[in-house]
């Protein structure tokens, strides 16, 4: 069984996840790319102490990095995990 802490990288703070957590009792999470969404699950709710309604995920492709020369490299892929909490629960984020 993997650490939470490996599953869960951290909390995205964005302005739709900002506005996802005040309408839809949801919360963007940076996860381990080889995370699969019952072990996201798990995680979320032994380091927030919150029941889990349902998980999505999905894999976010690096973006294009161009320095001062002619070649490109890339930053690195990631999974982001959109977690609903069940009604009456929330995760206090500051």
């Amino acid at each position: 069984m993997k650490n939470s802490a490996d599953v869960v990288k951290r909390v995205l703070l964005t302005e739709k996840g900002t506005r996802l957590a005040e309408d839809q009792n949801k919360y963007l999470f940076r996860v381990s790319k080889n995370a699969n969404k019952m072990e996201i699950k798990r995680a979320v709710e032994e380091l927030f102490s919150v029941r889990v309604m349902a998980v999505n995920t999905m894999c976010r492709k690096g973006k294009k990095k161009r320095q001062r020369t002619a070649h490109f490299g890339t930053t690195s892929d990631w999974k982001r995990a959109v977690v609903t909490l069940q009604e009456g629960e929330s995760i206090n984020l500051i």
